[in-house]
């Protein structure tokens, strides 16, 4: 049995797959540039204050709903709330395993 093996193409491999040779899809546009300065800090930043503003809205339904105000529906500011708590008890965990990280590395040996 003569046995003969066809080189690899990566190229026909990529395009059979739906994709260009950089990864996306084909007809996607290019891969958005990197944001220069995007670090931890600013992530968390931003995710606080996305927290706050979330906080924020709840308490203003609550207090359009008890004003009576009849564009405030009770479904809006239940989920309005459930979207807060949600937001400050993911933050709250974060905040947790950030000291935890903090404790664990100052109590190394060097």
């Amino acid at each position: 049995m003569d046995l003969k093996l066809k080189p690899f193409d990566f190229n026909q491999a990529v395009a059979r797959a739906g994709l260009r040779p950089d990864g996306l899809p084909i007809g996607q546009a290019t891969r958005p540039a990197a944001t220069e300065g995007a670090n931890f800090r600013d992530a968390m930043t931003e995710a606080l204050k996305s927290v706050s503003n979330t906080q924020t809205e709840a308490t203003r339904l609550q207090r359009e709903f008890t004003m009576e105000n009849p564009n405030v529906s009770l479904e809006q500011v239940m989920i309005a709330g459930e979207k807060a708590k949600l937001g400050f008890t993911a933050a709250i965990g974060v905040r947790n395993r950030l000291v935890s990280a903090y404790s664990e590395i100052m109590n190394m040996q060097v």
